[in-house]
């Protein structure tokens, strides 16, 4: 079904009420998770999830922007490597709300953002220095496996960087490297978020966000190149499947 565009007066009224909510709550919850830096890491990540759902509900109710995931049946007791799709900041997080209590894979400079980056800081991540070459596909091998062994998920954008709306960005090997050397499988992720939330954007556009979970991958015995190339080709093949190109470069 399509959703009725309102004028342009009105998304704006309703990407500012959207905007003023999300960042009170950002400083509110990053100074709460902050302050309960003495506690498990699993215990800030719950808060950090709520937080998840809690943006969630106020873009439905605000921007009348929901979502729906088609394959959450392929989610097992199994953790895995998450590789998912990245056109928005939207998935950063929604994939809370989607995938167990999850680790991040991230640049480095993130963490010195003032109380959101802190707070960032305390949810057990991996913060890699994009700088560091091969040093940080070693450290995100290492850290990763030693926290996938420990029953948590780690999740990355292969692409490493936000894509436009019909377009594709190189994949990286990092993510392949780390499930191949552990022997935990692939669990890819697609979505369109980014004709509705796109980069760079203010404006949230109304409607309903596709965000498809694939079957896991298996990396047993396989070589890191060839795990790429099938998570690469089963993301961008439902990519093409859940688009709409009606909808890109609407700003």
């Amino acid at each position: 079904m399509n959703t009725k565009i309102p004028s342009r007066p009105v998304l704006y009224i309703r990407s500012i009420l959207f905007w003023l909510g999300f960042l009170l709550s950002t400083v509110a919850v990053g100074l709460l998770i902050i302050f309960l830096f003495f506690t498990p890491s699993d215990f800030r990540l719950t808060v950090a999830k709520l937080w998840c759902g809690s943006t969630l509900w106020w873009l439905k109710v605000t921007c009348k922007l929901d979502y729906i995931v088609e394959g959450s049946e392929n989610i097992a007791e199994q953790n895995a490597v998450v590789m998912c799709k990245h056109q928005s900041t939207w998935e950063t997080i929604a994939l809370h709300a989607i995938v167990p209590l999850g680790r991040w894979v991230f640049k480095r400079e993130l963490m010195k953002i003032p109380i959101f980056g802190w707070a960032l800081a305390l949810t057990d991540p991996i913060a890699i220095d994009r700088a560091a070459g091969r040093k940080a596909v070693v450290q995100l091998i290492r850290e990763g496996t030693e926290k996938l062994k420990q029953g948590k998920w780690m999740i990355l954008f292969p692409e490493g960087t936000r894509s436009t709306p019909g377009g594709e960005s190189k994949y990286k090997i990092g993510g392949a490297l780390l499930a191949t050397k552990s022997g935990y499988p692939i669990l890819p992720i697609a979505h369109n978020a980014g004709e509705f939330w796109p980069r760079h954007s203010f404006i949230k556009w109304p409607g309903t966000i596709t965000v498809r979970v694939g079957p896991m991958i298996a990396t047993t015995d396989k070589k890191a190149d060839e795990v790429l190339a099938q998570t690469e080709q089963w993301i961008e093949g439902t990519m093409q499947e859940i688009s709409d190109s009606s909808r890109w470069n609407r700003e």
